[in-house]
């Protein structure tokens, strides 16, 4: 009886720990895709930015404002995804 219940015991504390190393995984996924997200958003905002100026659309800041703009979004969306 004793025997049982020091292996329940055992049992029950080692349960927690063996999930630990997968939930740890799962966060680090979550970090490298949001991550992946916003260096996209960033060489996006690059490529917009060029095209701005090649097609000679708008206006310096009307570019810089597009750029900030894509940047913005892609932080909120890696956010979304993180979180």
């Amino acid at each position: 009886m004793k025997k049982m219940f020091l292996s329940l015991v055992t049992a029950a504390m080692l349960l927690p720990a063996l999930s630990l190393p997968a939930q740890a995984t799962y966060h680090s996924e979550k970090r490298q895709d949001a991550r992946a997200i916003r260096q996209d958003a960033r060489s996006e905002g690059r490529e917009d930015k060029r095209e701005c100026y090649r097609n000679d659309d708008k206006s310096n800041a009307h570019c810089r404002q597009d750029k900030r703009e894509n940047r913005r979004d892609g932080r909120r969306d890696a956010r979304d995804e993180k979180w």
